[in-house]
């Protein structure tokens, strides 16, 4: 079971970061080469059952039997504002609202939490969107270090895509760095009234010595690279000062501060997440505006015997969210 701590409110942190601005639109950092992207996360299994022959016809990765014959998974490619292609899968029920899921760190749509949203958003009616962020997965790109607000712009670009084709967005959902994604989009971009941030980090310079070790900064700075490997040896990716310096200076305390009072916020943290602490959850919570906290008991980061809980709640706050949406329009 979880506990809910409902529209949750701390007096605000005195945590102040240095300060990246993600909000301009000539925010763009020249990030170099980096190499070797390795997937950490583990794939889900797909299942030997045919959906649709929809699905087959536009090379749907995954496929679950439980899922609606109603339903029709499309590849989208849309491109990103460097030109890049990013790659997705619609998860389309004929709605005209749609939810967007934004997968983590060195992960891709294809994790069994992004497809079992989309799976479960499916049952409920409601279109879903899972895609690949520029460098990881599919998509065109090198894979960064950073790039958070960079991220934040390639969500930008797939809103976009379907506002352009006569859709809504009326929810965006990110997971780990995916949730940071979103709560950095809501601060900058101001068109999105129900975000919910998974497991997302409030201090991002948090994780970084266990990743690149101890003295990070003086080895970058004299290399100009730290280069992040597999027990084998095996070089995972390259780190360079840039993108580096990219993931300290971004402030999620001031960009927090940027969300409009009228989006409706969701932070959903495990109590036993080992790699990002669930007091980061709480910083959230303390000034973020219009903020609802969730955290799942013994839940680790990837909620990984908690999925029909996780998805329990992102569906009540969605429906939540429709619902106050419409007596507003009223």
């Amino acid at each position: 079971m979880g506990t809910l701590i409902h529209n949750y409110h701390l007096s605000p942190s005195n945590f102040v970061s240095p300060t990246i601005n993600c909000y301009s639109s000539d925010f763009r950092l020249k990030q170099a080469l980096l190499v070797h992207q390795v997937s950490h996360w583990n794939r889900c299994k797909r299942s030997e059952t045919k959906m649709a022959t929809a699905v087959a016809a536009t090379g749907a990765n995954s496929t679950h039997p439980e899922q609606n014959q109603g339903i029709r998974q499309q590849k989208i490619v849309l491109r990103n504002n460097h030109g890049e292609k990013l790659v997705g899968i619609l998860h389309d029920t004929g709605s005209r609202e749609i939810v967007i899921l934004c997968h983590g760190f060195q992960s891709t749509k294809e994790t069994s939490t992004m497809i079992n949203l989309a799976s479960a958003l499916e049952k409920e009616g409601i279109t879903a969107f899972r895609f690949d962020f520029a460098g990881n997965g599919e998509s065109e790109g090198k894979f960064q270090y950073g790039n958070y607000c960079r991220e934040a712009d390639d969500l930008h670009s797939a809103i976009q895509h379907f506002s352009e084709a006569k859709r809504v967005t009326s929810a965006i959902l990110g997971h780990s760095k995916g949730g940071n994604v979103v709560l950095l989009y809501a601060s900058k971009y101001h068109d999105i009234h129900c975000v919910i941030n998974v497991s997302g980090r409030y201090k991002t310079e948090g994780g970084v010595e266990e990743r690149l070790g101890k003295g990070y900064l003086e080895k970058v700075k004299k290399d100009g690279f730290i280069d992040v490997k597999a027990k084998t040896g095996e070089v995972l990716y390259r780190v360079t000062e840039e993108s580096l310096m990219d993931r300290l200076n971004t402030n999620m305390h001031e960009a927090c501060l940027q969300i409009d009072k009228d989006c409706r916020v969701l932070t959903i943290h495990g109590s036993n997440d080992s790699i990002v602490r669930v007091e980061e959850a709480l910083e959230f919570a303390k000034i973020i505006p219009n903020h609802k906290l969730h955290i799942i008991k013994g839940a680790n980061h990837g909620f990984s015997k908690h999925q029909n809980e996780l998805i329990s709640v992102v569906l009540s706050f969605i429906r939540e969210c429709s619902h106050h949406g419409q007596d507003n329009a009223k």
